[in-house]
């Protein structure tokens, strides 16, 4: 998905200012901020975190910080 993302957004940038330039402006202009979104949307995609990836529970390597959060939370971290 990420790269299908990015090969738009370069096809946008290119086929604005190489074609549709000649026609309008304004449109190329306004292709080229169609395509300024995609990257950071792209970005997002190819960076989030499925629904059972508990990220947050990996221990940090500090024992001392780890057993802190574990108190916080009300359980004990099973030894690994």
């Amino acid at each position: 998905m990420y790269f299908a993302m990015m090969g738009t957004c370069i096809g946008l940038f290119v086929l604005a200012w190489s074609v549709v330039r000649i026609w309008s402006v304004p449109v190329a202009v306004g292709m080229c901020v169609v395509a300024m979104v995609i990257p950071p949307v792209a970005a997002m995609v190819a960076n989030r975190r499925g629904p059972d990836d508990r990220w947050w529970d990996d221990p940090s390597g500090d024992p001392k910080s780890d057993e802190w959060w574990d108190e916080l939370d009300g359980r004990k971290r099973r030894q690994e």
